[in-house]
């Protein structure tokens, strides 16, 4: 593909022999950029983290860490990303980068890169402003910057809390800083592209209806957006799909809007853009998206990913089950609507045909009065679940009017808690109520016993989350002391 070229630091880079399985963190090292490192290669550790240049609600560029391990390079065609070489040389630091240094904040030095630029990201956030004098907050610095920023990157021998110190004490770009000035002009797009190599074939449509072209000539064909779960597939288990086909820049799937009775979100929007946008409008989901995964792979994370690998541990699909979501799903034939309580027929399987794509997430509106999401896992951050729970009840004059409760990690398939459901509507919304269906609870599904919890452990979570919500309640409600 001899017009194949990424903007790295300014330059562009053409390789037209690139194969269509090669990450962006293999295709770096490769031309001398060794700051990227592979710790794990699945997106857990962060020190392969890079800046890409994406879109911003203004028109203009966001500079978005993502890891480089689980990108292909050939979804970048077109496209323009940053490395810790990009932002400063020992002679001539970035400001990120002489901060961290002069608190301290590395060691052997392996897992800095990666922390320098989830730093950036968040250093060159538009909206990042200071905390207001005599305000505190547990996870936002003085000077405005998120901690959460971090959550994607580990490191064994520094400790996190001059890595902290550091990020809390940055200052704002200067007027002179070129990554800053570059916020104001649009980021670039991704490029159609066809990339035949010997080990598959990479495609970028560029249009809904040309992508669904492609499947209907090659319906076995793997479509991607975020690629954070066939990336790990690809990096550890070898898996070389014939046919990529990349969706995340399709605009039919990255729109996000609403009506009086209905939230429709964009299948390719990534979870990021998508808490973004909603600014907390979605109680329950404001809840879920710190808790899925990390700012990392949340940066490039979509629901369509999440929903279309059919994974029963997956920690959209109870949320959404909570919210009454409905899928809609596209082909040449054109589209039609799904419950997703009906989407996911058996282990890792669903309605969806092999020529549709999912396009968007319809939530309906108005939205339950008390909602949750409780997501029981090893780490309280970037970790897969044990168990997930969605609650979204309505509760009027104190009784239970309607309910519904998504389940995730105790059974072959995401599901709702009918059972549950039922023992809930109609009844006083009180102790009483709630311990016997709880009891209820535990019982739903069929959960195992694996690596990650027993199935007694799974049963006894899911009894214990109907509880902690009502006690919930009564802390909002003021009822008892927080």
């Amino acid at each position: 593909m001899d017009d194949f070229a990424v903007t790295v630091n300014g330059r562009r880079r053409p390789l037209p022999t690139v194969a269509a399985h090669t990450s962006a963190l293999d295709w770096l090292r490769e031309t001398g950029l060794s700051g990227v490192k592979e710790g794990c290669a699945e997106g857990e550790c962060g020190a392969c983290a890079m800046l890409l240049a994406t879109p911003d609600d203004r028109g203009g560029t966001a500079w978005t860490a993502v890891n480089a391990c689980l990108v292909p390079v050939a979804a970048l065609n077109g496209q323009e990303i940053v490395t810790s070489e990009g932002l400063g040389s020992p002679e001539a630091l970035h400001p990120v980068q002489e901060t961290l240094a002069g608190a301290g904040g590395s060691q052997c030095g392996y897992c800095t890169p990666g922390f320098v630029c989830s730093m950036a990201d968040e250093y060159y956030r538009a909206d990042r402003a200071p905390v207001a004098a005599g305000e505190e907050h547990a996870e936002r610095g003085p000077n405005g910057f998120e901690l959460h920023a971090l959550s994607g990157n580990l490191c064994r021998c520094t400790g996190y809390r001059p890595i902290r110190d550091a990020a809390y004490s940055l200052g704002s770009p200067t007027a002179d800083d070129e990554l800053a000035a570059r916020r104001a002009r649009p980021a670039p797009r991704a490029a159609p592209t066809d990339l035949r190599s010997h080990d598959g074939r990479f495609i970028r449509p560029a249009t809904l209806v040309e992508a669904l072209g492609v499947l209907g000539d090659a319906p076995d064909a793997l479509l991607v957006a975020g690629s954070t779960d066939v990336g790990v597939e690809v990096n550890l288990r070898g898996l070389r799909p014939p046919l990529v086909v990349a969706i995340d820049q399709l605009d039919e799937l990255r729109t996000l809007s609403f009506d009086d009775d209905m939230i429709e979100v964009g299948a390719a929007l990534t979870l990021s853009e998508v808490e973004r946008r909603l600014g907390g409008r979605v109680p329950l989901l404001a809840q879920f998206f710190p808790q899925f995964a990390s700012r990392l792979i949340r940066n490039r994370a979509t629901f369509g990913g999440n929903l279309g690998t059919g994974s029963p541990i997956g920690d959209a699909p109870p949320a959404l089950l909570a919210l009454g979501a409905r899928l809609v799903l596209a082909s040449s034939a054109g589209e039609h609507e799904v419950e997703l309580s009906e989407y996911f027929t058996g282990y890792r399987q669903t309605v969806r045909r092999p020529d549709e794509i999912i396009r968007a997430v319809r939530i309906p509106l108005p939205l339950a009065g008390v909602s949750a999401f409780h997501k029981i896992a090893k780490r309280r951050f970037d970790d897969i679940s044990s168990v997930a729970l969605g609650f979204a009840l309505d509760v009027d004059d104190g009784v239970v009017t309607s309910a519904r409760i998504g389940l995730g990690g105790v059974a072959a398939t995401p599901l709702r808690a009918l059972a549950t459901e039922a023992a809930l509507v109609g009844e006083t919304w009180n102790i009483a109520t709630v311990r016997a269906a709880s009891q209820v609870l535990a019982a739903e599904g069929t959960p195992i016993s694996d690596h990650r919890a027993s199935s007694e452990y799974r049963s006894r979570m899911l009894g214990n989350a109907l509880l902690k919500l009502y006690s919930a309640t009564l802390i909002a409600a003021k009822q008892v002391p927080a």
